[in-house]
């Protein structure tokens, strides 16, 4: 919490009842003191407006200095880790595991204010499972992040008797007025599992038309159906309706999918784990719901993967392929070719090539793609690639030949004994920066990354923050330099326009990403400024313009219009470890689970 030197006046937030000004100026008076208790219960029967105050409360400090709710949860049909997830996104580290996200918070500087309404409505899934009660969430999740000296919290609790043991605790009781009440969802809380498949539309064939049911019906009929006594009909129906899976409630089916007595068809269980991070994030967008599910769902479900591919690929962003067989830590563009090809290294650093449009491997090609430890099993060898080569970074010269930073800080050339010009050009470069780097630490390499569509580059960024520019292309004593960073290089990129420009991107290790046009002096704002690690660029000059691609360390995407500044996220599922970015729009995202390849529509990219 960031609290003011005044107590805020209840007559500048929004109006209240007078039945509700006591138990408002009460609230208000608890979160401006930072010195009173850390946990204040909001307590009061149902339809006396106990949400309606903690909506007061946050309504009042927003465009207010001086008091700051850093996050308001609404906990009703959340389990634990569900809870944890939304808690993360909305405190800025994405969606983490409650053990993290406890360490994470544990961690933070700042004087944290939550606000947790329906708290005593929480819980999920079967009702003899410790998710489906609200105790649960309190005893794993809330009691220790209470434990945290500057966090607070302001819970909504109703009539139960959730935390009234905690220790120090402010009770603010709110009395229903007399003719009011909140109601407005209590005929379908007491619905049963038939009368709210009654409510949903049908299509023309008669299926059920989840993208046009209440909303109120989408939210409770899978906790409805696991009550019902049918020996899991209704459950087995709704998991296996794909369009219930991308309209239904998504923090009840992860709660339900997590339950292994519950039988769920194909390989449902493991997409569906794969995605619910995102999924159960506030994604009203049915396109969008679908994308995340397909992501999930291509190379693993085939049938949920076919099924999803028409409404997934009505967004701006769909899965193409993914190999999620073997991990990568290195990913790059081949330049020049008529067909486009990735190069990617594996952890254990075998290098090979994959086709950018289906990301199959060459199997048995010759060149980078199969150049092994030792040339004894009848493929190329390399004039540098000790068996100890991790690669972390690539930047090839052309299909047989590529510049590596190996996790030990060195830059190594990767090039075939039968071409001696790559090998000059790329020991130069190599030879250039550890030279520099046994001169002065500041030099030390800390990035490289690749570009160029119409001649190929290297960028290296050392921890002085200074940007390098190489043509691989041509033969150069020394490289393009500027420096652009005040702390080390952590990703760089670029991208050489129709115009004539060589733009370089690059993130620093205080999180900014920086553009440098190389004929002019860099920008003198960062493009963006984050509180977390970029850990992956990827440029291209696209028919919309210049595009970059940042991944970020909290799992996004950022999709930048270079000249316009628009940009767009796209929440991707997991850890982003390489990105690389074609002309065309396909995005390929590198990381500890494979390679996953995205359709950008840049007719649509950053329309609203």
């Amino acid at each position: 919490m960031t609290v003011g030197t005044v107590t805020p006046d209840i007559a500048s937030w929004p109006p209240l009842d007078d039945d509700k000004r006591g138990p408002g100026q009460q609230l208000l008076d608890w979160a401006a003191d930072g010195d009173g208790p850390r946990l204040c219960l909001v307590r009061g029967a149902e339809g006396s407006g106990k949400s309606a105050l903690l909506a007061w409360l946050l309504a009042g400090t927003v465009g207010r200095p001086g008091l700051t709710v850093h996050a308001t949860v609404p906990s009703e049909g959340l389990t634990t880790e569900t809870f944890a997830w939304e808690l993360g996104r909305q405190l800025g580290y994405g969606p983490l595991s409650p053990d993290r996200l406890l360490d994470q918070v544990g961690a933070d500087e700042r004087p944290l204010l939550l606000l947790v309404p329906d708290l005593h409505r929480a819980g999920a899934g079967p009702a003899d499972l410790p998710s489906a009660a609200p105790e649960t969430l309190v005893a794993e999740l809330l009691e220790p992040l209470l434990t945290v000296p500057h966090l607070r919290a302001a819970v909504e609790v109703g009539t139960s008797g959730l935390l009234a043991t905690h220790g120090d605790v402010e009770v603010v009781e709110v009395v229903e007025a007399v003719g009011r009440g909140e109601g407005g969802s209590q005929g379908t809380a007491q619905a049963s599992y038939a009368e709210l498949v009654a409510a949903v539309p049908r299509t023309a064939d008669g299926r059920p038309d989840w993208s046009r049911a209440p909303d109120a019906v989408r939210r409770r009929i899978l906790d409805t159906a696991l009550r019902t006594d049918d020996q899991g009909a209704a459950v087995r129906g709704l998991l296996a309706d794909p369009g219930f899976l991308v309209h239904g409630s998504a923090t009840a089916l992860t709660a339900a999918l997590a339950d292994p007595r519950i039988p769920a068809p194909g390989r449902l269980r493991e997409v569906w784990r794969r995605a619910a991070p995102e999924l159960t994030a506030y994604h009203t967008d049915s396109a969008e719901r679908a994308a995340l599910l397909h992501a999930a769902a291509v190379d693993t479900d085939p049938d949920l993967t076919e099924y999803l591919r028409p409404l997934a690929g009505q967004h701006w962003w769909s899965t193409v392929w993914a190999r999620r067989a073997l991990p990568v830590s290195a990913l790059a563009l081949v330049p020049g070719g008529e067909e486009r090809k990735l190069l990617a290294s594996d952890p254990t650093g075998r290098l090979r090539t994959y086709d950018v449009g289906s990301g199959a491997p060459d199997e048995g090609a010759s060149g980078l793609g199969t150049v092994g430890a030792s040339a004894s099993d009848g493929t190329a060898s390399a004039i540098v690639r000790p068996a100890s080569v991790r690669p972390r970074s690539i930047a090839p010269r052309d299909a047989r030949s590529a510049l590596l930073l190996d996790r030990s800080d060195a830059l190594l050339p990767l090039v075939t004994e039968d071409d001696p010009t790559a090998a000059f050009a790329l020991e130069r470069i190599a030879e250039h920066h550890g030279s520099a780097a046994l001169a002065e630490e500041e030099s030390l390499v800390t990035a490289l990354g690749s570009g160029g569509t119409q001649r190929p580059y290297a960028v290296v960024g050392d921890r002085g923050g200074t940007v390098h520019v190489w043509s691989l292309g041509e033969y150069q004593d020394v490289p393009h330099s500027c420096r652009v960073h005040q702390q080390p290089v952590t990703a760089v990129t670029c991208v050489d326009t129709a115009d004539g420009l060589t733009l370089t991107f690059s993130a620093g290790a205080d999180g900014s990403v920086r553009l440098w046009e190389t004929s002019a002096e860099p920008m003198p704002v960062p493009v963006q400024q984050r509180h977390y690690r970029a850990t992956a660029l990827a440029s291209a000059d696209t028919s919309a313009g210049p595009v970059l691609a940042v991944a970020w360390s909290d799992g996004e995407v950022h999709l930048w219009h270079v000249f316009s500044g628009r940009v767009r996220v796209l929440p991707w599922l997991r850890g982003c470890d390489g990105l690389a970015l074609t002309p065309e729009g396909l995005l390929v995202i590198a990381g500890s689970e494979g390679l996953s390849a995205v359709r950008l529509r840049l007719d649509v990219l950053w329309e609203r």
